[in-house]
């Protein structure tokens, strides 16, 4: 028996008016996501208020559970309501703030946008000096024969080039060391007058601080009736004077190469001191850039050119070399690092 002075037993329903007032407070109040995320947990949870009323459903009277269980429903009802209803109210709040202190002046964010990398810069700046002087742009394959890479270059079997720490072998077949190659291809099927360059990728087992496995290179040729070594002396000075400016000094020296002959290095007035004499240059004034020569008749004997009627002269140089010595780069590996703190300065 119930004592007077004992406060009267909680009933389900009054849990559930409890529940429901208690929310509206927690809900009135909540002003962030986060809040209403909790009040989720709480009320809807597997170990919510609203799941462990449910649980209790089964201590009830038979006749009492159907009542009280529409009101159960009924809460769980109006809480998911009511959580949907406030969660649109502060997104609504939120984009109201967020147009109400936007800068309509202000500049759009751009996204970054991509440039040639810096050897295909000088690549195609070389590509444009040597088309301007009418020479014609050809391409080969990477995968070379022996006879293309070497043999019809006039490079015998005990050269050093062929030697496999030089040359990249798949098989019988190799990785192209020069694209002195296409040119071959090149006169194989067109008679002269030929005039070409031939930019590309080539091969060597080579790395350090100025050499790499893979660069790149352009190969030029041309021949035609009464070509001679001053023709090729007038154009290696002008592709000089348009790459790396007027009034840079040029020099020619005595060198080898299987298939030009006479054969000669061109030299270049040290871009970094001005020919004073620097750690670049060893302290000489000059930089070398690139090797050249008159084609020698034994290749035109490949060929089948007529070494009597036609003459020619043929030129390569390595593009990283010219961006080094353009650009003031020491290291040739910076290439190939993608590093965009180097690339994005080009």
């Amino acid at each position: 028996m119930t004592s007077p002075l004992s406060p009267p037993p909680i009933t389900m329903i009054d849990q559930i008016d409890n529940h429901r007032r208690e929310f509206e407070e927690a809900l009135t109040a909540a002003s962030r996501p986060d809040d209403l995320k909790d009040l989720r947990t709480r009320y809807l949870g597997k170990k919510g208020h609203v799941t462990a009323i449910l649980k209790d459903l089964r201590n009830l009277p038979p006749e009492e559970k159907r009542a009280v269980g529409k009101l159960i429903n009924d809460l769980k009802t109006h809480v998911e309501e009511r959580l949907q209803q406030r969660t649109e109210e502060l997104a609504q709040q939120g984009a109201g703030s967020k147009t109400s202190t936007f800068d309509t002046t202000l500049p759009g964010r751009r996204e970054p946008v991509g440039t040639l990398h810096p050897i295909m810069q000088v690549m195609e700046e070389i590509t444009q000096v040597f088309v301007s002087l009418g020479f014609d742009v050809a391409e080969g394959p990477e995968i070379e024969s022996d006879y293309y890479n070497f043999e019809a270059l006039n490079i015998p079997q005990d050269h050093p080039a062929r030697d496999m720490q030089d040359t990249f072998y798949i098989g019988d077949r190799v990785l192209r060391t020069h694209t002195s190659p296409v040119q071959i291809h090149v006169m194989e099927k067109q008679q002269p007058p030929v005039r070409i360059i031939a930019p590309g990728k080539v091969y060597r087992c080579d790395s350090d601080i100025s050499h790499t496995p893979m660069f790149h290179q352009i190969e030029g040729l041309m021949v035609d009736e009464g070509v001679s070594f001053s023709d090729l002396k007038g154009v290696m000075n002008l592709f000089v004077q348009q790459v790396f400016g007027a009034g840079t000094g040029v020099r020619f020296r005595p060198s080898f190469f299987p298939f030009t002959c006479p054969s000669a290095e061109v030299d270049i007035q040290c871009v970094i001191c001005g020919g004073d004499g620097c750690r670049v240059c060893s302290r000489t004034g000059w930089i070398e850039i690139l090797g050249c020569g008159m084609v020698d008749p034994a290749v035109f004997g490949f060929v089948d050119y007529d070494p009597e009627k036609w003459t020619g002269f043929a030129f390569g140089l390595g593009m990283e070399r010219i961006a080094m010595l353009k650009y003031g780069i020491n290291d040739i590996r910076l290439f190939f690092e993608n590093d965009l703190r180097f690339l994005q300065q080009f």
